[in-house]
């Protein structure tokens, strides 16, 4: 079960994460970026997660918007 310290914890890491990469001119381990994204957002909060949280603190989050779907995305699940 996520918790709220473990989402809190996957925001913030996820903000180092992309920092990171803003820096590196090469990322040399292969598999890297891969592994590191797969256990922030383990606990990443979801959409919902985010309606919540902007309904409870709105000077702090705002609800998330629903984007249209990707075409690109749904062609590579066909």
């Amino acid at each position: 079960m996520t918790t709220p310290s473990d989402r809190t914890r996957a925001v913030l890491d996820t903000r180092w994460f992309l920092q990171t990469l803003a820096k590196d001119e090469q990322i040399s381990i292969a598999g890297l970026v891969s592994s590191v994204a797969i256990g922030l957002l383990r606990h990443y909060p979801t959409d919902t997660e985010m309606a919540v949280s902007a309904t409870a603190a709105p000077t702090i989050w705002s609800a998330p918007v629903k984007k249209p779907p990707d075409e690109t995305a749904v062609a590579r699940q066909c």
